[in-house]
């Protein structure tokens, strides 16, 4: 990191953090973001992205700190915290000073943290574009900020934020950097890339969908009546097969929650991410998850991006998504930063197709779990008596 240009005080934060050598994202960029160019990074999965642009913004923070210097704009709450998180533990020797503004949570509290003029910002678009618009004093908060960072880019830009965007750019001064992150590339990132000035520098590590080479990843062909037994076999087994905490993706918010009483009803431990939940439950849910009282998460795909939790070992796609970008957020969730890691997908004779598609996608066929049917089904019984009670709590 010395040779990057860092503060000797950044240097030292990230070796007690236990981080002793910048990935190639950071290589690259950490100098052009210090050296005060536009930058648009993309990189897989775990590359390390958020520790590329937030050691530059802290640097250059702790050189001149005043008001509102970095807003940092990303698509989900749950990321958003984590962004928080991360910049507190990089900034900790700064006693650099972040405002949360998401969803879910009171307005008028958030309106007056950012009149306190915290050092950074991290937001959810339509959040922070309701108090821009309804407040005046509130957009000219930022009327001096120094960075603008779209983190999962691809995502902001490519699922209606249009109208967002535009009241956040409108509140920011034009003198800014702008620096755009993500894990995929997209027809609208490929455009913007070419629109951009020459001032822009862009990394590109993309080489179409891939996953890291330390992840296996298997898959159990299954009829669909039988899931449930075989989820509740998997993750009975995980203490025996050394997984600390593994992510369990599902389609819908109906099937997260039907799962999670089912699973209650068998005695184990487990919370459940999906939008149905009010903000202080998915918080919980995520803290309780990340710090280990609880081994296994639930989850649709708002957990898919950017999560970054070392203890997940395992990752099961329970339902099989249907865009191949998807199944690479997913597994994205585990064998992060060099470690192992193991994905396990249930196919059905519904899901041929689409898992077809994924392995075309990230050129790589997923390989076998080897498991004893017999034994799997040695639970059915148990299992099937769990999920007729948790349909009855379902429908109560």
């Amino acid at each position: 990191f010395s040779d990057l240009g860092l503060s000797d005080w950044a240097i030292s934060t990230c070796s007690a953090l236990g981080i002793r050598r910048p990935t190639a994202v950071q290589r690259r960029c950490l100098p052009h973001i210090l050296a005060g160019e536009d930058v648009l990074a993309i990189a897989r999965t775990g590359s390390g992205k958020t520790a590329a642009f937030a050691l530059p913004i802290l640097h250059r923070l702790a050189q001149d700190p005043y008001g509102v210097f970095a807003l940092v704009v990303t698509p989900s709450r749950e990321l958003a915290v984590q962004l928080i998180e991360q910049f507190r533990a990089f900034g900790a020797s700064l006693n650099v000073r972040c405002c949360l503004v998401v969803g879910g949570m009171g307005m008028t509290a958030q309106a007056k943290a950012l009149g306190e003029r915290p050092h950074v910002v991290v937001a959810t678009p339509g959040r922070i574009r309701v108090l821009m618009e309804e407040d005046p004093d509130i957009a000219g908060v930022f009327s001096k900020t120094k960075f603008l960072v779209l983190d999962e880019a691809d995502r902001i830009l490519d699922v209606g934020f249009e109208e967002e965007l535009k009241v956040i750019f409108k509140c920011l001064p034009k003198t800014r950097q702008t620096l755009l992150f993500s894990a995929t590339k997209t027809s609208t990132l490929q455009t913007l890339h070419e629109l951009s000035p020459n001032s822009t520098y862009f990394y590109e590590e993309y080489q179409g969908l891939s996953t890291v080479e330390s992840l296996k990843q298997q898959y159990i062909f299954i009829p669909n009546n039988v899931k449930e037994v075989y989820l509740y076999h998997i993750l009975s087994r995980m203490g025996e097969d050394s997984i600390r905490s593994a992510i369990v993706f599902v389609a819908t918010r109906k099937s997260c929650h039907l799962l999670s009483l089912l699973l209650e009803q068998l005695d184990q431990k487990v919370v459940a991410l999906h939008s149905d939940n009010n903000q202080s439950e998915r918080l919980s849910a995520l803290s309780r998850f990340k710090s280990g009282q609880v081994p296994v998460l639930l989850a649709t795909d708002l957990a898919s991006r950017g999560l970054d939790i070392p203890t997940v070992d395992l990752v099961i796609n329970y339902d099989i998504p249907r865009d191949p970008p998807d199944y690479l957020h997913r597994v994205g969730r585990t064998a992060r930063a060099g470690r192992g890691g193991l994905s396990i997908s249930f196919i059905t004779q519904n899901d041929i197709d689409l898992i077809h598609a994924i392995e075309a996608e990230v050129k790589k066929k997923l390989d076998a779990y080897e498991c004893n049917e017999k034994k799997v089904l040695e639970d059915i019984t148990k299992v099937f008596k769990a999920r007729r009670v948790a349909r009855m709590k379902m429908s109560d």
